[in-house]
């Protein structure tokens, strides 16, 4: 019978080593598996993390393994690329750092022998990701295990897959199961033994065959119906020679149809079923990727309490014990490839091995719904090669799995014309209006035009979200990172894009803050701050809770800005988010009002004097908080960017007057702003061929374009622009431009009907 041996404890491990050692070293670092050497540096800030080739070494204690035919080296995350020696020979090398990959090491274990995996995760031009918005931590960051089975067995080398693949259909109230097993070493007179168990482990049919395949007929069959009703059963495949098993594989599973229609959307059993989630990376704060159980379990905890459907898990192959999870809490995944940002036409091959190990490995989940392709590829334009390398993906994908859709994530300068769009099943777009440029309003109209110009391909938004960290604000502007305008901008986004139905899917970017070494933003470098939970997952983000009052059924009332105490107003403005249909809030005691909301989100004005202590009840819920009425805005609340040349508070900005804190759309609407930034872009973009068109960091200028720089204030547009083009600006030369705008009068507000 087949034995798996955890190996994950007493490693030897060194950054500084530069070869293959002979022996056990004595004096590296001991450790226990998962690890990550980028778990502190890979999330500080500075881009300086290490990257490199580490080393790991163990002793394999032949007395230590069970008996048996064959030994297997089985790695479950390797980032991002290793070799694996033992006894100083080099057995195999492999490139993915997300998927589980195994080394038949039968031959290299008759007696005691020192393993060595080399781990490497410097920059290179064949293997994905190379350049994305996320730390690429090294390390042997899941487990390792030692696997022993007979000569003959089910399958352990192909593409790390489980050697078992099975494939509900469902017909009416019946469903069949064909099931299909893969064998090493099969030998005459053996036969493979098949049974199906329902969700309580009672046995519903066995066949015992020759053959590598089977098919069963399930009768009045439960359905896998998402978060509602996530109903698994189970198959077993037992390897029989002389009437003994010698090896046995088991995989659940789940029957349920879908389909993803471009104006009712996701369609799960024949029902309509909304997809409204998040995305999820999976590094930790001071852990990086080498999370454990207990890691995952929290994490797909919080994302069930917030009501979420649905998870894209970006931007790689996660942890078959996440896959599973999602499985029994029912839901719906978007599984992708690292293949990100930047397309190398060096790196075709490993999006194919990525591939075949994402769809061989995670076949059997019912979670999964689509493969993803890529992510943001096109962001540079798409070149004929780009274009083959989707469609070879593409086809891919159907020829292994006919069960299930591609999709890709498209980012917002691309054209809706671009033939990208027309590879895929269906399509997600990346936009940031609101945040990184554009107005949140923007964010609804945007989809209502593809929707209207591609009627037949079903459109969702796989990326939105912005940035909140400890900084607060009763005036939430776009780009002040506070908990204030985060909760603002999802208010936006969740009733616009929630409301229109034909949208197959939206992912809120991100669930959880995550590292991403090269930032240098919002006040603590070297994360991305758009979760609704934090890195540490200890704070819930007051946006969390607008999700929540959209999207779960367990009765809560929150009241918002709790970390934001001392507040300079006379009259205060108060959010409270619930899914209960009215709320009273009380200062002190006594009510301030009674209201009720469609949108699940209630404001209120709140005198503030003195201390108020504030209570909101909505049904049976109740939730607290404190406000403080004080003669000064309290500057521990405002952001102080580290090594930013200009904060927006520092900018002088006359009433009436522009300034660099205005919008880039108000100020190009006046003559004298146009003609002054037309001569500061000239000069960002240099001279350029006559009637050629202009380029930001490669992105053409498009109407589309001009419309999203629009929403950026002057200074966020002038720094980002300089940082893309390399164009150095002082404080000096941002103040002087500062005092040329100061003598433009402001456009007049335009009335509204």
């Amino acid at each position: 019978m087949r034995s798996i041996v955890n190996f994950n404890a007493g490693w030897a491990f060194s950054k500084e080593a530069t070869a293959v050692p002979a022996a056990l070293p004595t004096d590296w670092e001991i450790l226990d598996l998962p690890h990550s050497w980028n778990a502190v540096d890979g999330q500080d800030g500075g881009n300086d993390y290490h990257r490199g080739t580490c080393y790991y070494a163990k002793t394999i204690a032949v007395s230590d393994l069970p008996t048996a035919d064959r030994y297997y080296l089985e790695i479950r995350g390797a980032n991002s690329s290793a070799d694996v020696y033992i006894g100083g020979e080099k057995l195999a090398h492999h490139d993915g750092g997300y998927s589980t990959w195994r080394v038949d090491i039968t031959d290299h274990v008759k007696a005691d022998a020192l393993l060595v995996v080399a781990v490497d995760n410097a920059a290179n031009e064949t293997v994905y990701p190379q350049m994305a918005d996320f730390t690429f931590y090294g390390g042997l960051y899941r487990d390792v295990n030692i696997i022993a089975v007979s000569e003959s067995h089910f399958d352990l080398d192909y593409y790390g897959g489980p050697g078992i693949a099975v494939t509900p259909t469902v017909d009416g109230k019946n469903a069949t199961v064909k099931v299909e097993t893969y064998l090493t070493n099969k030998k005459d007179g053996q036969t493979v033994r098949y049974t199906v168990y329902d969700a309580e482990e009672k046995e519903l049919a066995q066949i015992e065959t020759a053959d590598t395949a089977a098919e069963f007929t399930i009768e009045n069959v439960h359905l896998w119906h998402g978060r509602k009703d996530p109903y698994l059963y189970c198959c077993e495949a037992e390897l029989i020679e002389n009437g003994e098993v010698i090896d046995n594989v088991c995989t659940r599973f789940g029957c349920r149809t879908f389909k993803i229609d471009p104006d009712n959307g996701f369609i799960l059993n024949g029902e309509e079923y909304p997809l409204r989630g998040v995305s999820r990376h999976q590094d930790r704060w001071g852990v990086g990727n080498a999370l454990t159980p207990e890691h995952h379990t929290e994490d797909m905890d919080l994302i069930c309490e917030v009501g979420a459907t649905t998870i894209r898990l970006a931007h790689y192959q996660h942890d078959q014990y996440f896959y599973d999870l999602c499985d029994e809490r029912g839901l719906v995944i978007w599984a992708e490839i690292p293949y990100i940002s930047k397309h190398m036409p060096g790196g075709r091959e490993n999006t194919i091995s990525q591939m075949k190990e994402l769809v061989t490995q995670n076949y059997n989940h019912p979670s999964i719904v689509v493969w993803g392709l890529s992510n943001e590829i096109s962001i540079g334009g798409s070149d004929e090669d780009l274009l083959e390398n989707h469609r070879i993906l593409n086809d891919l994908c159907h020829e292994m799995d006919k069960t299930r859709l591609t999709t890709i994530a498209a980012v917002s300068m691309c054209k809706m014309d671009d033939p990208y769009l027309q590879i895929p099943d269906v399509v997600s777009y990346n936009h940031y209006f609101g945040w990184y440029g554009g107005d949140t309003a923007m964010n609804g109209p945007w989809f209502d035009k593809f929707h209207a110009t591609h009627p037949t391909i079903p459109i969702g938004c796989s990326e939105y979200g912005c940035e909140a960290l400890n900084w607060h604000t009763s005036d939430p502007r776009q780009g002040d990172y506070t908990e204030e305008y985060q909760a603002y901008y999802h208010e936006e986004l969740i009733k616009q894009l929630f409301t229109r139905k034909y949208m197959w899917a939206t992912h809120v970017w991100n669930m959880f803050d995550f590292g991403a070494d090269a930032r240098n933003e919002g006040g603590e470098n070297g994360q991305n701050h758009k979760g609704l939970v934090t890195f540490d997952r200890k704070y819930k983000k007051d946006s969390f809770y607008a999700y929540k009052a959209w999207l779960s059924d367990e009765p809560f009332v929150h009241l918002c800005g709790k970390r934001y105490i001392d507040r300079v107003e006379d009259v205060t403005r108060v959010t409270v988010y619930s899914n209960q249909p009215e709320v009273e809030l009380f200062a002190n005691g006594e009510s301030v009002a009674k209201k009720t909301a469609e949108d699940h989100f209630f404001y209120f004005d709140v005198p503030n004097v003195g201390e108020t202590k504030l209570e909101a009840v909505a049904g049976d819920c109740k939730d607290e908080s404190v406000i403080r009425k004080v003669e000064e805005f309290n500057e521990d609340y405002r952001l102080r960017e580290e090594g930013a040349i200009l904060n927006w508070f520092d900018i002088t900005a006359p009433d009436g007057r522009l300034s660099l804190n205005d919008k880039m759309s108000d100020v190009i609407s006046t003559f004298r702003g146009k003609l002054l930034f037309m001569k500061l872009m000239g000069k960002m973009l240099g001279g350029g061929k006559k009637g050629e068109k202009k380029k930001v960091a490669g992105f053409e200028m498009t109407p589309e374009m001009m419309a999203m720089m629009g929403g950026f204030t002057a200074l966020r547009l002038i720094t980002m622009a300089g940082g893309m083009m390399d164009a150095k600006f002082t404080k000096e030369d941002l103040l002087e431009l500062n005092k040329k705008l100061n003598k433009i009068r402001k456009p007049k507000a335009k009335k509204t009907k």
